[in-house]
């Protein structure tokens, strides 16, 4: 049994102001494999407390002090990946290759990316050659609080943190406390870098207790949060009253719009990124849109793919896919089966119930739907499980409309060999993502959406950008 009550506060591990035991249930197996303690309004009020003396140092640090620590840290972080990896199977059922490739990998990826974007990032800037002597100041924001989700544990701990480092902010980490293992190990690293007492701080608890609290904080300056639509609505309200800056990356229910002049891969590569990470991905094609002209064609190809999908426990090597991450996420994802079933869509792969051979753990089917139309609950809801609608069109402009008839505007897809229709219709297509023939955004590209997917962007220039200030000044000598 591991056994990790303590909180990072001030450059110190410390035991909880009052302990508050929280089992840790491994989703492989259904059995508990870890237990944290849940912080108080003490505990979120030391952390910040230690967050905010160290600002007055950290926020007007040299750029170079910064980058060489976050260098230090991509070293470190590299030497633990297998911790990670194996915190990250444990706690969220990733299976461990996908752990220590995308799941670990991600982490890397996006703290090389800071690295880039920081060394040539511009912090005192000239207005323009009509203002001499007018100058734009990028300055930290100050404190913050850093609300990581359970799907992509490093992927988001890493795009938050490393960029607010960067910015020259202060901060306080709450991970999930479904999946907080690996956030503890995150911890570690930081801690063996030596960044200065205080600039970061991690706490663990839930979201109506120390996430409430971060976000009513009057000392707390920022919210970032990934999670929930639910969740980041809850989060805007209460951080309103001190009018504090909120980003947040929220839900998804992305299009994958196939024309009939798509690849032959188009659809197999549909289906094997829905199914991706067990589907727990905000990202996800969730609806495949395709064009009636070769709709039969593609149901079939969809559900020989999903039928070769394979399901297995976390802690097996392999190309399979784990099981969702708790059971509360399993009976939703069933209910929405269901609910598909019954409101008349066509089944073609997967269904209800555990796959053949796993009679425990959360694991789901990999399932899909045919003759979705856009009306359907599995079609405006997002799901957070392997699991895709497959719906008909006939012309560009309906598809359009299908893809944007959504509250979400995250990521959506584009499948055609016609380069001017693929530029078109990204250029219509609502969501802050569009990503076109399998091509993968490049190092650096923002991550963020419209409407209820959020605001704010992360990753890159912008991502370092979302945890700075303006400040114009006048009368700047230049001498």
């Amino acid at each position: 049994m591991i056994e990790k009550r303590d909180f990072y506060i001030n450059g110190k591990w410390v035991a909880p102001a009052t302990p508050n035991d929280l089992n840790v249930i491994d989703p492989s197996t259904e059995e508990v494999c870890a237990v944290i303690s849940l912080g108080d309004q003490a505990d979120t009020d030391a952390a910040v407390a230690a967050a905010k003396a160290a600002f007055a140092d950290w926020g007007f640090s040299k750029k170079e002090d910064r980058l060489a620590l976050i260098e230090k840290l991509l070293q470190v972080y590299q030497k633990r990946s297998d911790d990670l990896a194996e915190a990250m199977s444990m706690e969220m059922g990733a299976p461990i290759d996908l752990a220590r490739t995308a799941q670990v990998g991600s982490g890397t990826w996006h703290i090389q990316n800071f690295i880039t974007a920081f060394k040539d990032f511009e912090f005192d800037k000239m207005l323009g050659a009509h203002a001499p002597n007018d100058r734009l100041l990028y300055e930290p924001i100050g404190v913050c609080a850093l609300i990581t989700p359970w799907n992509w544990p490093m992927n988001q701990v890493s795009l938050k943190v490393v960029a607010a480092m960067a910015a020259g902010c202060t901060m306080v980490l709450k991970p999930s406390e479904i999946a907080p293992l690996s956030s503890i190990v995150w911890s570690e690293i930081v801690d063996e870098v030596g960044f200065p007492d205080g600039v970061y701080n991690m706490v663990n608890g839930d979201g109506m207790g120390v996430g409430t609290q971060l976000s009513t904080h009057p000392d707390v300056d920022m919210v970032s949060f990934t999670g929930s639509t639910r969740a980041g609505i809850a989060i805007s309200k209460a951080a309103a009253d001190t009018l504090k800056r909120v980003s947040l990356e929220l839900g998804g229910k992305g299009a994958n719009i196939i024309f009939d002049d798509a690849d032959d891969k188009a659809v197999k590569r549909g289906v094997m990124h829905m199914m991706q990470n067990t589907g727990q991905s905000c990202n996800a094609p969730s609806r495949m849109l395709v064009q009636r002209s070769v709709y039969d064609q593609a149901i079939e190809t969809a559900r020989e793919a999903a039928e070769k999908v394979q399901v297995g426990p976390a802690n097996q090597e392999g190309r399979h896919i784990g099981p969702v991450v708790s059971e509360a996420q399993w009976n939703k994802i069933q209910d929405l089966i269901q609910t598909g079933i019954d409101e008349g869509a066509r089944l073609i792969a997967g269904g209800t119930g555990r796959p053949e051979g796993l009679n425990k753990g959360y694991f789901v089917k990999p399932t899909i739907f045919a003759d979705v139309s856009n009306d359907m609950t599995i079609a405006r809801e997002e799901i957070f499980g392997p699991v895709m609608a497959m719906i008909p069109f006939d012309t560009e402009e309906e598809a359009v409309e299908i893809a944007n008839d959504t509250v979400y505007g995250l990521t959506n897809y584009v499948q055609t060999q016609d380069g001017q229709r693929a530029n078109r219709v990204a250029r219509h297509l609502r969501s802050g993502m569009v990503e076109m023939n399998g091509t993968s955004r490049a190092a650096g590209s923002p991550f963020g959406g419209y409407k209820q997917s959020g605001n704010g962007r992360e990753g890159g220039i912008l991502g370092i950008e979302d945890f700075l200030e303006v400040k114009a000044v006048s009368g700047w000598s230049n001498d």
